[in-house]
């Protein structure tokens, strides 16, 4: 099972295992499924801080659910 941990733009976004929560994957929508891609952590750390710094800009009302989620998952 995989849980959101953020968005990553483009019809991307990052997902982590929810057993082992230090495998990450770059989810890919496409017409015919999704291609997963697997990351390194500090990559998907980097798309949930920079997703953190664009709800801090235009979505401020989000912001408390998507820091406790990246403490969550990275602190």
């Amino acid at each position: 099972m995989l849980y959101l941990v953020a968005p990553a733009g483009q019809g991307r976004d990052v997902y982590a295992t929810l057993y082992a929560q230090k495998m990450f994957f770059l989810v890919t929508l496409q017409p015919r499924g999704a291609l997963f891609e697997v990351i390194p952590y500090m990559d998907a750390r980097h798309y949930a801080e920079k997703h953190l710094n664009l709800c801090r800009r235009d979505a401020p009302e989000e912001l408390d659910g998507w820091q406790q989620l990246f403490k969550q998952t990275f602190i």
